[in-house]
């Protein structure tokens, strides 16, 4: 689809930590709209996962947005409600992209301004007819700058490490909570210090903290805010 097409169609940007729910949010938000879904944080993990996989090194921007854009990452969406299962240069790694160390590599590799360049064109293609629900860390200021509605969810870094622990447990590995947390501060110091996109709110955005809320709170007010604006 042209660009001027793809202009028209409607994009909720939803952005946030790790943990804040925005993933779950956005794929309830998008079967709800029988609207298209991207979790973008995935492409990142798959680009980390095969950097790590070839022996690529983590601080060599240009190899690593080279295996960006070669990169075969294909999205297979499953059931109402359910994250689509990823694919990478031909197998289903899915479950190894959940894992908290592949998301330690993909903050490693979204430092770069080439890698998150080399992934533009890929995120952009999601934007189809009837609309589009986008999760990740720079949807509302970088990726779609445009959308029709910007939400940036939030919650306490104890809470979300409480989340995944929970997430975790019930998949049945083995995790430790201090450490869990420890790996979620990290995180959000290297994503709010990285030059490239850096994890910040839109000017434009509406922040909501899910601390205290449940998904399906969470997504029904998204909802109504976005009925107002279509």
């Amino acid at each position: 689809m042209n660009a001027n097409a793809t202009a028209t169609v409607p994009v909720v940007a939803i952005d946030g930590p790790g943990g804040s729910g925005k993933g779950t949010v956005s794929q309830l938000l998008a079967a709800r709209l029988a609207w298209h879904y991207l979790d973008s944080g995935a492409l990142y993990r798959a680009v980390g996962l095969a950097a790590q996989e070839k022996g690529v090194r983590f601080d060599d921007a240009a190899a690593l947005a080279h295996l960006a854009r070669v990169a075969d990452i294909r999205f297979e969406p499953q059931a109402s409600g359910q994250p689509p299962r990823v694919w990478l240069d031909g197998r289903d790694v899915s479950d190894v992209l959940r894992t908290e160390e592949t998301g330690c590599l993909a903050s490693r590799v979204a430092q770069f301004p080439a890698v998150r360049e080399a992934l533009l064109d890929k995120q952009r293609d999601f934007r189809r007819q009837p609309g589009l629900v986008a999760d990740g860390r720079d949807m509302g200021t970088t990726v779609f700058p445009e959308a029709i509605l910007k939400v940036f969810l939030t919650a306490s870094p104890e809470v979300r490490a409480e989340r995944r622990y929970k997430q975790l447990k019930e998949k049945g590995l083995d995790v430790i909570l201090s450490r869990l947390l420890g790996e979620i501060r990290e995180r959000d110091a290297r994503d709010a210090a990285r030059q490239a996109s850096p994890l910040r709110p839109a000017a434009d955005a509406e922040i909501l903290d899910t601390s205290s809320l449940s998904i399906a709170q969470a997504v029904e007010l998204i909802f109504q805010r976005l009925q107002q604006r279509l």
